[in-house]
């Protein structure tokens, strides 16, 4: 059996600013910072062998300060695009109160939480599952079925994208999951890389 932690980032300067994000590279926020160790406290329970991330400068501050403060920056690191943000296209930068504006509640929603709508230019959930899906079946799974504890540090939408293969959510569903920055999901999985078990760690419920 082995563990795998999926954490999305701490909050990060744009989150700050209420701004979609996207594939745009920028930094954690003092408070992002401050969420990623209290992410740090909440694993002290459990020995971490290898690690993925993104390509994006706050998943990869985030998963730093997590192995900095659980003593495991020695393990092997990945770091791919393939568990990147999805892309916001025209949405990018833009203030999430005025998008909501421009476009109306149902509209805004879709764009945020649906599953095969993109915004213009951009991704939908399932485009992102589209790369999320295969690096997770080749890279992320190989290394539990292995016996490794492992942990992803990544976005809110790779992780939803991984996370409703994982449990097989529905597409219709799947509007309903958001991860918080600094939440951590933590499953148990066997040999087969089945789901055993599932637990929700989150700093502001602890």
């Amino acid at each position: 059996m082995s563990y795998l932690i999926l954490v999305r980032h701490g909050q990060s300067e744009w989150n700050l600013l209420n701004q979609f994000t996207g594939f745009t590279d920028v930094e954690l926020s003092d408070q992002g910072k401050k969420e990623a160790k209290e992410a740090a406290k909440l694993l002290q329970d459990i020995e971490i062998h290898r690690a993925h991330t993104s390509d994006l400068k706050r998943a990869q501050q985030t998963l730093d300060l997590i192995l900095e403060e659980t003593g495991y920056r020695h393990i092997p690191v990945k770091r791919s695009k393939d568990i990147n943000e999805r892309d916001y296209g025209e949405l990018t930068g833009m203030n999430k109160d005025t998008a909501k504006e421009v476009f109306g509640d149902d509209l805004f929603l879709k764009y945020r939480r649906s599953w095969d709508l993109a915004p213009p230019n951009g991704e939908s959930l399932k485009d992102t599952s589209e790369r999320t899906i295969p690096y997770y079946e080749t890279q992320i799974l190989e290394d539990l079925k292995s016996g490794h504890n492992v942990i992803v540090a990544a976005h809110g939408n790779s992780l939803r994208a991984i996370i409703k293969h994982l449990e097989q959510i529905s597409d219709r569903e799947i509007p309903n999951l958001e991860i918080g920055t600094g939440e951590i999901y933590l499953y148990r999985v066997d040999s087969t890389g089945k789901i055993i078990s599932k637990e929700i760690r989150d700093h502001k419920n602890k």
